[in-house]
Protein backbone atom coordinates (compact mmCIF):
# COMPACT_ATOMS: atom_id res chain seq x y z
CA UNK A 1 0.00 0.00 0.00
CA UNK A 2 1.46 3.40 -0.95
CA UNK A 3 2.13 5.05 2.02
CA UNK A 4 1.94 9.61 2.63
CA UNK A 5 6.66 8.70 3.04
CA UNK A 6 6.68 7.27 -0.81
CA UNK A 7 4.75 10.43 -1.99
CA UNK A 8 6.86 12.91 -0.06
CA UNK A 9 10.39 10.45 -1.07
CA UNK A 10 8.70 11.06 -5.25
CA UNK A 11 7.66 14.41 -4.78
CA UNK A 12 11.02 15.83 -3.38
CA UNK A 13 8.88 17.27 0.24
CA UNK A 14 8.69 16.65 3.76
CA UNK A 15 6.42 14.21 5.07
CA UNK A 16 4.91 17.18 6.40
CA UNK A 17 4.12 18.78 3.36
CA UNK A 18 2.17 16.37 2.11
CA UNK A 19 -0.12 16.45 4.78
CA UNK A 20 -0.36 20.05 4.29
CA UNK A 21 -1.49 19.64 0.63
CA UNK A 22 -4.08 16.44 1.82
CA UNK A 23 -5.64 18.41 4.65
CA UNK A 24 -5.22 21.98 3.35
CA UNK A 25 -3.88 22.67 6.81
CA UNK A 26 -0.90 25.41 5.71
CA UNK A 27 -0.06 27.29 2.53
CA UNK A 28 1.90 25.58 0.31
CA UNK A 29 3.18 27.32 -3.25
CA UNK A 30 1.56 26.44 -5.98
CA UNK A 31 4.05 24.34 -7.42
CA UNK A 32 4.85 22.37 -4.59
CA UNK A 33 1.54 21.76 -4.49
CA UNK A 34 0.96 20.83 -8.43
CA UNK A 35 3.91 18.32 -7.93
CA UNK A 36 2.56 16.86 -4.75
CA UNK A 37 -0.92 16.25 -6.10
CA UNK A 38 0.92 14.76 -9.50
CA UNK A 39 2.68 11.99 -7.36
CA UNK A 40 -0.55 11.39 -5.62
CA UNK A 41 -2.20 10.86 -8.76
CA UNK A 42 0.49 8.73 -10.43
CA UNK A 43 1.02 6.83 -7.02
CA UNK A 44 -2.66 6.41 -6.47
CA UNK A 45 -2.04 7.35 -2.77
CA UNK A 46 -4.99 7.21 -0.56
CA UNK A 47 -5.60 8.78 2.77
CA UNK A 48 -5.95 6.54 5.71
CA UNK A 49 -9.08 8.65 6.70
CA UNK A 50 -9.75 6.15 9.44
CA UNK A 51 -6.43 7.03 10.91
CA UNK A 52 -7.09 10.57 10.39
CA UNK A 53 -11.28 10.34 11.91
CA UNK A 54 -10.02 8.64 15.24
CA UNK A 55 -7.14 11.10 15.88
CA UNK A 56 -10.13 13.10 15.64
CA UNK A 57 -12.29 11.40 17.86
CA UNK A 58 -15.04 10.69 14.91
CA UNK A 59 -15.23 8.11 12.27
CA UNK A 60 -18.05 9.18 10.22
CA UNK A 61 -19.43 5.76 11.43
CA UNK A 62 -22.82 5.10 12.38
CA UNK A 63 -24.18 1.48 13.70
CA UNK A 64 -27.58 0.06 12.82
CA UNK A 65 -28.63 -3.03 14.40
CA UNK A 66 -31.86 -4.40 12.59
CA UNK A 67 -34.12 -7.93 13.91
CA UNK A 68 -34.62 -9.08 10.08
CA UNK A 69 -33.31 -7.24 7.42
CA UNK A 70 -34.91 -10.06 5.03
CA UNK A 71 -38.31 -8.50 6.52
CA UNK A 72 -39.36 -5.75 3.59
CA UNK A 73 -40.30 -3.42 6.62
CA UNK A 74 -36.81 -3.31 8.08
CA UNK A 75 -35.30 -2.82 4.59
CA UNK A 76 -37.17 0.09 3.93
CA UNK A 77 -36.04 1.71 7.54
CA UNK A 78 -32.31 0.77 6.70
CA UNK A 79 -32.60 2.49 3.18
CA UNK A 80 -33.79 5.69 4.88
CA UNK A 81 -31.24 5.27 7.63
CA UNK A 82 -28.14 4.94 4.55
CA UNK A 83 -29.70 7.71 2.26
CA UNK A 84 -29.86 10.21 5.10
CA UNK A 85 -26.51 9.14 6.45
CA UNK A 86 -24.54 9.08 2.94
CA UNK A 87 -25.97 12.43 2.24
CA UNK A 88 -24.34 13.82 5.36
CA UNK A 89 -20.54 11.99 4.95
CA UNK A 90 -21.58 9.16 6.94
CA UNK A 91 -21.11 5.14 6.28
CA UNK A 92 -23.13 2.37 8.06
CA UNK A 93 -22.55 -1.10 9.51
CA UNK A 94 -24.98 -3.05 9.50
CA UNK A 95 -25.78 -5.78 11.88
CA UNK A 96 -28.79 -8.26 11.71
CA UNK A 97 -29.97 -9.73 15.41
CA UNK A 98 -32.60 -12.32 14.08
CA UNK A 99 -34.98 -10.97 16.72
CA UNK A 100 -32.05 -12.63 19.28
CA UNK A 101 -31.54 -9.79 21.86
CA UNK A 102 -28.22 -11.74 22.99
CA UNK A 103 -27.22 -11.05 19.44
CA UNK A 104 -28.28 -7.46 19.84
CA UNK A 105 -25.49 -7.28 22.50
CA UNK A 106 -22.54 -8.70 21.22
CA UNK A 107 -23.75 -6.54 18.17
CA UNK A 108 -23.35 -3.65 20.27
CA UNK A 109 -20.22 -3.98 21.92
CA UNK A 110 -18.79 -4.94 17.91
CA UNK A 111 -20.00 -1.27 17.08
CA UNK A 112 -18.02 0.15 20.24
CA UNK A 113 -14.98 -1.53 19.56
CA UNK A 114 -15.50 -0.41 15.68
CA UNK A 115 -16.06 3.16 17.25
CA UNK A 116 -18.93 3.99 15.66
CA UNK A 117 -20.27 7.25 16.16
CA UNK A 118 -23.56 6.29 17.20
CA UNK A 119 -26.10 3.66 16.93
CA UNK A 120 -29.68 3.18 15.84
CA UNK A 121 -31.60 0.10 16.60
CA UNK A 122 -34.87 -1.12 16.46
CA UNK A 123 -34.83 -3.76 19.62
CA UNK A 124 -35.18 -7.44 19.85
CA UNK A 125 -36.67 -7.37 22.81
CA UNK A 126 -37.26 -4.97 26.08
CA UNK A 127 -34.02 -5.23 27.49
CA UNK A 128 -32.87 -1.34 28.78
CA UNK A 129 -28.99 -3.39 29.24
CA UNK A 130 -27.35 -2.38 26.29
CA UNK A 131 -28.88 1.04 26.36
CA UNK A 132 -27.59 1.50 29.89
CA UNK A 133 -24.43 0.46 28.27
CA UNK A 134 -24.10 3.02 25.67
CA UNK A 135 -25.44 5.85 27.88
CA UNK A 136 -22.64 4.90 30.06
CA UNK A 137 -20.45 5.40 27.22
CA UNK A 138 -21.82 8.42 26.05
CA UNK A 139 -22.54 6.91 23.16
CA UNK A 140 -25.37 8.56 21.23
CA UNK A 141 -28.46 6.97 20.48
CA UNK A 142 -31.74 6.58 18.53
CA UNK A 143 -34.39 3.21 19.09
CA UNK A 144 -36.12 3.25 15.95
CA UNK A 145 -40.21 1.94 15.85
CA UNK A 146 -39.66 -0.35 18.93
CA UNK A 147 -39.78 1.41 22.00
CA UNK A 148 -38.02 0.82 24.92
CA UNK A 149 -39.93 2.17 28.69
CA UNK A 150 -38.40 3.95 30.84
CA UNK A 151 -34.82 4.75 29.03
CA UNK A 152 -34.31 8.46 27.88
CA UNK A 153 -32.56 8.39 25.18
CA UNK A 154 -34.07 9.81 21.54
CA UNK A 155 -37.07 7.54 19.92
CA UNK A 156 -38.53 7.76 16.50
CA UNK A 157 -41.93 6.26 16.91
CA UNK A 158 -45.12 5.48 15.44
CA UNK A 159 -48.79 5.74 16.68
CA UNK A 160 -49.28 1.74 16.70
CA UNK A 161 -52.59 2.35 19.34
CA UNK A 162 -53.88 4.27 16.03
CA UNK A 163 -53.10 2.24 13.24
CA UNK A 164 -54.81 -0.44 15.13
CA UNK A 165 -58.27 0.94 15.57
CA UNK A 166 -58.11 2.26 12.01
CA UNK A 167 -57.63 -1.40 10.99
CA UNK A 168 -60.59 -3.14 13.04
CA UNK A 169 -62.60 -0.18 12.76
CA UNK A 170 -62.28 -0.43 8.95
CA UNK A 171 -63.68 -4.12 9.25
CA UNK A 172 -66.09 -2.92 11.62
CA UNK A 173 -67.89 -0.52 9.18
CA UNK A 174 -67.83 -3.31 6.51
CA UNK A 175 -70.57 -5.03 8.87
CA UNK A 176 -68.02 -8.23 10.41
CA UNK A 177 -68.49 -8.68 13.58
CA UNK A 178 -66.41 -11.82 14.51
CA UNK A 179 -62.55 -10.10 13.71
CA UNK A 180 -59.40 -12.03 14.32
CA UNK A 181 -55.98 -10.42 15.35
CA UNK A 182 -52.61 -12.37 14.38
CA UNK A 183 -50.84 -10.74 16.79
CA UNK A 184 -46.85 -10.26 16.40
CA UNK A 185 -44.06 -11.21 19.31
CA UNK A 186 -45.49 -10.28 22.68
CA UNK A 187 -42.31 -8.55 23.84
CA UNK A 188 -41.82 -5.69 21.29
CA UNK A 189 -44.24 -2.61 22.14
CA UNK A 190 -45.35 -2.43 18.30
CA UNK A 191 -47.62 -5.76 18.75
CA UNK A 192 -49.22 -4.73 22.35
CA UNK A 193 -50.21 -1.23 21.21
CA UNK A 194 -51.62 -2.27 17.85
CA UNK A 195 -53.79 -5.22 20.23
CA UNK A 196 -54.73 -2.39 22.29
CA UNK A 197 -56.18 -0.46 19.29
CA UNK A 198 -57.80 -3.59 18.09
CA UNK A 199 -59.63 -4.07 21.35
CA UNK A 200 -60.73 -0.49 21.60
CA UNK A 201 -62.55 -0.18 18.43
CA UNK A 202 -64.31 -3.73 18.97
CA UNK A 203 -65.65 -2.19 22.49
CA UNK A 204 -66.20 1.25 21.12
CA UNK A 205 -68.66 -0.56 18.66
CA UNK A 206 -70.42 -2.84 21.37
CA UNK A 207 -68.72 -5.91 20.11
CA UNK A 208 -67.19 -8.42 22.57
CA UNK A 209 -63.60 -9.17 22.75
CA UNK A 210 -63.46 -13.16 21.96
CA UNK A 211 -59.95 -14.46 23.08
CA UNK A 212 -60.49 -16.95 20.74
CA UNK A 213 -60.15 -15.21 18.01
CA UNK A 214 -56.56 -13.45 18.88
CA UNK A 215 -53.58 -15.55 18.50
CA UNK A 216 -50.04 -14.91 18.31
CA UNK A 217 -48.16 -15.03 15.29
CA UNK A 218 -44.44 -13.38 14.37
CA UNK A 219 -44.71 -11.20 12.15
CA UNK A 220 -43.25 -13.81 9.20
CA UNK A 221 -45.59 -14.98 6.64
CA UNK A 222 -45.32 -18.67 8.07
CA UNK A 223 -47.14 -17.61 11.14
CA UNK A 224 -50.11 -15.79 9.40
CA UNK A 225 -50.76 -19.12 7.17
CA UNK A 226 -50.69 -21.28 10.37
CA UNK A 227 -52.95 -19.43 12.55
CA UNK A 228 -55.20 -18.37 10.19
CA UNK A 229 -55.89 -22.49 9.32
CA UNK A 230 -56.52 -22.29 12.69
CA UNK A 231 -59.28 -19.89 13.02
CA UNK A 232 -60.63 -20.74 9.85
CA UNK A 233 -61.36 -24.64 11.72
CA UNK A 234 -63.12 -23.25 14.77
CA UNK A 235 -67.02 -23.87 15.06
CA UNK A 236 -67.66 -20.12 14.71
CA UNK A 237 -65.19 -18.81 12.39
CA UNK A 238 -64.29 -14.87 11.71
CA UNK A 239 -65.23 -13.08 8.91
CA UNK A 240 -62.55 -11.25 8.74
CA UNK A 241 -59.10 -10.91 10.02
CA UNK A 242 -56.61 -8.29 11.55
CA UNK A 243 -52.67 -9.19 10.84
CA UNK A 244 -50.60 -6.98 12.91
CA UNK A 245 -48.19 -7.07 9.59
CA UNK A 246 -48.36 -7.59 6.26
CA UNK A 247 -46.04 -10.73 6.35
CA UNK A 248 -48.89 -12.70 8.30
CA UNK A 249 -51.51 -11.11 6.39
CA UNK A 250 -49.96 -12.31 3.10
CA UNK A 251 -49.76 -15.88 4.99
CA UNK A 252 -53.73 -15.24 6.07
CA UNK A 253 -54.45 -14.59 2.29
CA UNK A 254 -53.07 -17.85 1.13
CA UNK A 255 -54.28 -19.63 3.99
CA UNK A 256 -57.68 -18.94 3.63
CA UNK A 257 -57.35 -19.90 -0.36
CA UNK A 258 -55.63 -23.16 0.31
CA UNK A 259 -58.94 -23.91 2.86
CA UNK A 260 -61.00 -23.11 0.20
CA UNK A 261 -62.44 -19.86 1.26
CA UNK A 262 -62.85 -16.83 -1.09
CA UNK A 263 -60.62 -13.83 -0.02
CA UNK A 264 -62.64 -11.37 0.82
CA UNK A 265 -65.99 -12.44 -0.05
CA UNK A 266 -65.45 -15.24 2.43
CA UNK A 267 -62.77 -13.76 4.58
CA UNK A 268 -61.61 -10.10 4.50
CA UNK A 269 -58.26 -9.34 5.68
CA UNK A 270 -56.10 -6.03 6.75
CA UNK A 271 -52.52 -6.07 7.16
CA UNK A 272 -50.39 -3.41 8.54
CA UNK A 273 -47.41 -1.40 7.53
CA UNK A 274 -48.19 -1.16 3.95
CA UNK A 275 -44.56 -3.13 2.39
CA UNK A 276 -44.34 -2.87 -0.96
CA UNK A 277 -45.08 -6.57 -1.57
CA UNK A 278 -48.56 -5.90 -0.12
CA UNK A 279 -49.61 -3.94 -3.64
CA UNK A 280 -48.96 -6.99 -5.18
CA UNK A 281 -51.10 -9.91 -3.32
CA UNK A 282 -53.83 -11.32 -4.90
CA UNK A 283 -56.17 -9.18 -3.89
CA UNK A 284 -53.98 -6.35 -3.08
CA UNK A 285 -54.26 -5.42 0.70
CA UNK A 286 -55.86 -3.48 1.98
CA UNK A 287 -53.43 -2.27 5.19
CA UNK A 288 -52.52 0.40 7.14
CA UNK A 289 -49.79 2.69 6.33
CA UNK A 290 -46.55 2.89 8.22
CA UNK A 291 -43.95 5.76 6.88
CA UNK A 292 -41.11 2.98 6.95
CA UNK A 293 -38.58 4.91 4.81
CA UNK A 294 -39.39 8.32 6.41
CA UNK A 295 -38.67 6.70 10.35
CA UNK A 296 -35.52 5.94 8.82
CA UNK A 297 -34.38 9.16 7.67
CA UNK A 298 -35.83 10.94 10.51
CA UNK A 299 -33.93 8.47 12.84
CA UNK A 300 -30.64 9.49 11.00
CA UNK A 301 -31.02 13.06 11.39
CA UNK A 302 -31.86 13.00 15.27
CA UNK A 303 -28.50 10.40 15.35
CA UNK A 304 -26.64 13.04 13.29
CA UNK A 305 -28.26 16.25 15.80
CA UNK A 306 -27.07 14.12 18.82
CA UNK A 307 -23.65 13.05 17.37
CA UNK A 308 -23.34 17.37 16.95
CA UNK A 309 -24.51 18.49 20.10
CA UNK A 310 -24.39 15.59 23.07
CA UNK A 311 -26.21 17.83 25.62
CA UNK A 312 -29.40 18.02 23.91
CA UNK A 313 -32.37 16.41 25.48
CA UNK A 314 -33.45 13.28 24.63
CA UNK A 315 -36.45 13.79 21.98
CA UNK A 316 -39.33 11.16 21.06
CA UNK A 317 -40.89 11.79 17.85
CA UNK A 318 -44.53 9.68 17.27
CA UNK A 319 -45.00 9.51 13.39
CA UNK A 320 -49.05 9.24 12.19
CA UNK A 321 -50.56 6.32 10.51
CA UNK A 322 -53.29 5.85 8.35
CA UNK A 323 -55.48 3.52 6.04
CA UNK A 324 -54.93 2.42 2.85
CA UNK A 325 -58.17 0.44 1.57
CA UNK A 326 -57.36 -2.22 -1.57
CA UNK A 327 -59.34 -4.93 -2.39
CA UNK A 328 -58.53 -7.67 0.26
CA UNK A 329 -61.84 -6.02 2.65
CA UNK A 330 -65.23 -5.97 1.81
CA UNK A 331 -69.16 -5.85 3.11
CA UNK A 332 -69.96 -8.46 5.16
CA UNK A 333 -71.67 -10.53 2.79
CA UNK A 334 -70.43 -9.21 -0.29
CA UNK A 335 -70.85 -11.43 -3.56
CA UNK A 336 -68.27 -10.24 -5.57
CA UNK A 337 -65.34 -7.54 -5.32
CA UNK A 338 -65.70 -3.82 -5.68
CA UNK A 339 -66.52 -2.85 -9.05
CA UNK A 340 -67.43 -6.01 -10.28
CA UNK A 341 -71.39 -7.90 -10.31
Amino acid sequence: MVTMTDVAERAGVSIATVSHVINDTRTVTDETRARVLAVIEELGYRPNRLARSLVRGETHTLGLILPDNANPFFAEIARGVEDTSFENGYNVILCNSYNDLEKELRYTDVLIEKQVDGILFVSAGMSTEHVCALQAQRMPVVIVDRDIPDVLVDKVLTDNVHGGWLATGHLVELGHRRIACITGPSDVTPSAERITGYRQALEESGIDVDDALVVKGDFQCESGYQRTHGLLSLDDPPTAVFACNDLMAIGAISAAVDAGRRVPMDLSVVGYDNIYLSAFANPPLTTVVEPQYEQGVLAAKMLLERVRDPDVFPRREMLDTHLLIRRSAVPLGAECLPGEG
